[in-house]
Formats: structure tokens, C-alpha cells, sequence
């Protein structure tokens, strides 16, 4: 069966088959803000739409309810767009091909996008429902936040009437989360002169795959490979060892993604082909044992390619290949007062060989703001040794707990109504868009919360199917509660 459609609660699944239909890549989510604004006049709602693209849709309280504290769902409307590299789908104009695989829904090859599409469709259920009893709702559309947070960044500060905030875009059931990290990108540019390719030369493009990859706020601390920093050590031994001239690099695709794929294309004398794929073979068979209680479907391959017209020039090669190195990737600090939790980490996200420049994206997060900066001057340091143009993004601030919550009161107390049991409250080292809307809005109660979610920002993104119904039935629980 792969008809998600008649899956339970049925609006849902609907609304999520739907969402699945339309493209909606970060930054061109035109198609999904205008199903956005038809249904919330379809439904007879007051629907607004500001600047940034951000939708918000009102929907007054039921008969007797209208004294009931007013809240909003917020969800966000784009999906990261990430594909196995032998699938053909082009995420600009195809559908979301979905599968039931046992009890999870998957995509085929491609990011399944319930990151957050599935909160989008929870919230669209709401609107649509005739037979909840509840006070007056808002729900709030966001646009762009997989590459920047873009749309909370621009939301006005008297755009929402609620106090109090649902934020649909967490991973785990049974997981309230009341805090996140604060974050910021560090972009490299590093120009380079092309020369001749030497005599008597061939070609090899190495490859790393295989990778897991994943969110790198949420799985940072996983101790997954990255495809970048594994392929740099290759090419640090064949930069040093075989004088190999390097004429193209490709790796990793979204700053928030761990790097699950990367490539280099390598010139170097011809009799050293033999000595040189060994050392590739005997490489993969060590970087296998490394990983093999983490990633253990890394491989790493080597093929002939024709040969290229030019490479990077000797100096900046050498440059390159020891900035890499080291550039930190990873946990970078435990927090000191949450147990197993991360404070601090950087993600080595990007390296694309462009025109006669290589750009290279990072990203720090940290719950500590001096410490996202110290991450992020650390990999600054890296690249201003060897003279790269290095440039800050504005990052984000993070969004600090509130034990005193009256929404986690309520929401702790409609999961015990349900579940009979406690649920776990806790802070994300991700970024979530209530660290920008409570900046805007210091008085909203915030929370976020959501299905179980796998494999996020990756092709092996899955959702288990359960945990919707049990979200859902939450989400009713707790408007239930408000008074």
C-alpha cells in the first residue's frame, strides 16, 4: 500500500499528499504560497500574506470559546532538496515520489520533505476541521527557513495577535523542546590561477560516498563521516605523496547538511596509477574500519577520467588541501550543564570548485552566543592563513528555555492525559525559528514539537507513520485543555 491517503487521521495525510505535489525548495516557494493563500480563502479565512512570502492564516474561535487564549502553529513551508547522485528528479518542478516501507514513509532516492511538511499539513488540518471546539487560532507559514531562517527574520513584530506559539517542525515523539541553539554561516572564497596539465599525465576522479549524512545541528554529535573532510585527507596524501595536480572539487551541498558525497578530479604522472589506486583501495578498507559502528556504508572509489584542459594552480593547491585539514568539523564543546547535550559545533558543509574560484560553506551553532563566534573565528583562522576572502553570515540568535512555561504546563499535562506516562523536555542543538520569533515577540510561550522523524536533510529521510495520529491526538488534547 502506498496510498498515504487513507492513513489515519485522514486530513492529515491528505493535506501532506498534497504539499507533496508541489516543488518548494528554499527560496523559490512561489507555488507553495499560492496553495497556501487558495486554501485559506477556500476555507473562508481571513489569509495575509507579507513581504518575505510568510502566510498567515486566521481562523476565529468556535461558539463560547472565543475568551479561550488565542494560540498559533507555525510550521515551515520549504523542504531541503537533497538526491541520491543516480536519481533522476529534478526538485523544481517534479513530485515527491512516497513509499510505505513497513511502519515508515519514505521517499524514492529523494529527501521526503516531512521536514516540515508534515507540520504544515497538522496545521492545515486544523483549519480545515469543523468539529474542534477551540479558541481563536493562527497559523503561520514561514518561507525560507532551511537556508537562513529567512522568512522568521523578516516577520513583523505586530503580524501575529497570539502569545502563545506551537512550533511543528521538531523530530521525536515524546519530545517537548523549550530551547534551541543560535547559529551563523562562515563562507570562504578562495581564488585560484589555472595551469597546464603536466606531460605524460592521467586522470582519476576520486570519489566518497555512501555517507549517512543527516542534519548537522541534530546528528552532529553521531560521529557520522564527512564526505569532505575524508576526501581531503586523500588528497592530502596525494597533494604530498604523488605530486597529484588537482583540477576539480565538489563536495557536500546545504550548510545545515552533513557532507554525504564529495569528489576530486586529480592529474598525475601516469606510471603511478597502480601505486595510487592501491593506496585508494587500502584507504577505503581504513576509513570502513573507522566508521564501522557509525557509518559503515562508506565507500570510497576511483575511476579514469579524460583529462581535464587545466589545474589549479601548485600554490593554492597546497594552500587548499592543509586548510581543509584543518578546519574543524564536528563537536566542538558538551554543554556543562545538560547531560549529553551539545554546546558547540561546526560543520564543514561545502566545497565547490566554481569558475577560478573554490567556495566553501561552514556552519557553527551553539547555545552560547561567544561561543558560536569563537567557532566560527576558528574556521575564519583556517583559511585567512593561506589569504581566502572570508566572509560571516548574521546567524541567529538561539531561544533560551523557560521552565515556568504555562504551554508546557499544558502540553506536559495532555501528553500524561494520553500516554500515561512523562514526556521528555529538553533543549535542540538545531535551529528553530523560535529563537527569531521570540526576538520579535519576547512575550510568546513557546514550544515545539512533532512526529519521529529519520535520516532529516538526507535521502534516508523517513517518518514513522504511528506517531502522526499520536501527534495529532496530542494537538486536540491540548487545545482540549485551554482556557
Amino acid at each position: 500500500m502506498n496510498d498515504i491517503t487513507s492513513l489515519q487521521p485522514n486530513s492529515v495525510w491528505k493535506y501532506f499528499h498534497a504539499i507533496n505535489q508541489i516543488p518548494r525548495p528554499s527560496k523559490k516557494e512561489g507555488k507553495m504560497i499560492a496553495y497556501l493563500m487558495e486554501t485559506g480563502k477556500s476555507l473562508g479565512l481571513e489569509t495575509l500574506k507579507d513581504e518575505a512570502g510568510n502566510v498567515l492564516i486566521r481562523k476565529p474561535a468556535t461558539p463560547g470559546k472565543e475568551q479561550v487564549t488565542p494560540i498559533i502553529f507555525q510550521a515551515h513551508m520549504d523542504m531541503v532538496c537533497e538526491k541520491n547522485s543516480d536519481v533522476d528528479f529534478n526538485f523544481e518542478t517534479d513530485a515527491i515520489r512516497t513509499r510505505i516501507d513497513g511502519e515508515w514513509l519514505k521517499a524514492e532516492g529523494t529527501t521526503l520533505g516531512a521536514d516540515d511538511g508534515i507540520g504544515v499539513a497538522m496545521a492545515l488540518a486544523i483549519l480545515e476541521s469543523k468539529d474542534i471546539a477551540h479558541g481563536p487560532i493562527e497559523c503561520l507559514f514561514t518561507v525560507d527557513e532551511e537556508t537562513g531562517l529567512t522568512g522568521a527574520y523578516a516577520l513583523g513584530k505586530d503580524f501575529l495577535k497570539g502569545k502563545m506559539l506551537l512550533n511543528l517542525d521538531s523530530e521525536d515523539e515524546g519530545q517537548f523542546f523549550i530551547g534551541c541553539a543560535g547559529g551563523k554561516n562562515t563562507e570562504i572564497t578562495i581564488d585560484f590561477e589555472e595551469e597546464d596539465v603536466p606531460k605524460n599525465s592521467k586522470a582519476f576522479r576520486v570519489m566518497v560516498k555512501g555517507l549517512q549524512g543527516g542534519h548537522s545541528g541534530d546528528d552532529i554529535n553521531k560521529k557520522r563521516g564527512n564526505a569532505i573532510k575524508i576526501l581531503t585527507r586523500i588528497l592530502h596524501e596525494a597533494t604530498f605523496a604523488y605530486d597529484a595536480e588537482l583540477a576539480h572539487i565538489d563536495g557536500g551541498n546545504l550548510h545545515n547538511a552533513i557532507a554525504r558525497e564529495a569528489s576530486a578530479t586529480l592529474v598525475m604522472q601516469s606510471h603511478l596509477e597502480e601505486e595510487f589506486t592501491n593506496y585508494i583501495r587500502t584507504f577505503g578498507e581504513t576509513v570502513r574500519h573507522e566508521l564501522k559502528n557509525s557509518d559503515a556504508g562508506v565507500q570510497v572509489e576511483i575511476e579514469p577520467v579524460a583529462l581535464p584542459a587545466k589545474v589549479i594552480d601548485n600554490y593554492t593547491q597546497c594552500d587548499l588541501v592543509q586548510a581543509l585539514y584543518a578546519c574543524p568539523h564536528g563537536v566542538l564543546a558538551m554543554d556543562q550543564d545538560i547531560e549529553g547535550f551539545v554546546e558547540t559545533s561546526t560543520n564543514l558543509a561545502s566545497v565547490k570548485t566554481v569558475g577560478k574560484q573554490i567556495k566553501i560553506v561552514t556552519s557553527q551553532r551553539s547555545s552560547i552566543e561567544s561561543k558560536k563566534d569563537d567557532a566560527a573565528n576558528m574556521v575564519a583562522s583556517a583559511f585567512e592563513l593561506m589569504g581566502a576572502e572570508v566572509e560571516f553570515g548574521d546567524g541567529y540568535p538561539g531561544w533560551s528555555p523557560n521552565g515556568d512555561s504555562k504551554v508546557l504546563k499544558l502540553m506536559k499535562q495532555a501528553y500524561q492525559n494520553l500516554f500515561k506516562k512523562d514526556p521528555q523536555v529538553l533543549v535542540i542543538h538545531a535551529g528553530l525559528e523560535c529563537g527569531l520569533i521570540g526576538e520579535k515577540y519576547p512575550e510568546m510561550d513557546m514550544i515545539s514539537y512533532g512526529p519521529t522523524l529519520r535520516g532529516v536533510h538526507s535521502p534516508d529521510e523517513k517518518l514513522l507513520i504511528r506517531t502522526v495520529q499520536e501527534v495529532w491526538d496530542l494537538t486536540l488534547e491540548f487545545i482540549r485543555l485551554l482556557d
